[in-house]
């Protein structure tokens, strides 16, 4: 089993919104995967609530079975679209992938 667990920080303006609105557009957007992508085994977006420079705005956990389907996700064409969307709201991004 992989884990694929993802954190953003956002941009405070872009593509027109504040972060608040694109932190809401972002999380609806990579929930709405979960239907699209038969790989994922399981998903979960959560808005973070911390005030701390140090936290993250949002993050995505996600399993799948084995790396070649983390793979098949990441250039999925869904993934993609949100992945572009992504790039033009956030401006920072970590990111771990492990197995089990």
């Amino acid at each position: 089993m992989i884990k694929h667990i993802v954190m953003w920080k956002m941009r405070e303006e872009a593509e027109g919104a504040n972060k608040k609105a694109n932190i809401e557009k972002m999380k609806s957007m990579l929930e709405a995967l979960e239907d699209k992508i038969e790989e994922i085994q399981a998903f979960e977006v959560g808005v973070n609530y911390n005030d701390s420079e140090a936290a993250y705005d949002l993050l995505l956990y996600s399993e799948f079975e084995d790396k070649d389907a983390l793979a098949r996700y990441q250039v999925h064409p869904d993934h993609v679209k949100v992945a572009e969307f992504v790039r033009k709201v956030a401006k920072d991004r970590a990111v771990v992938d492990y197995e089990l």
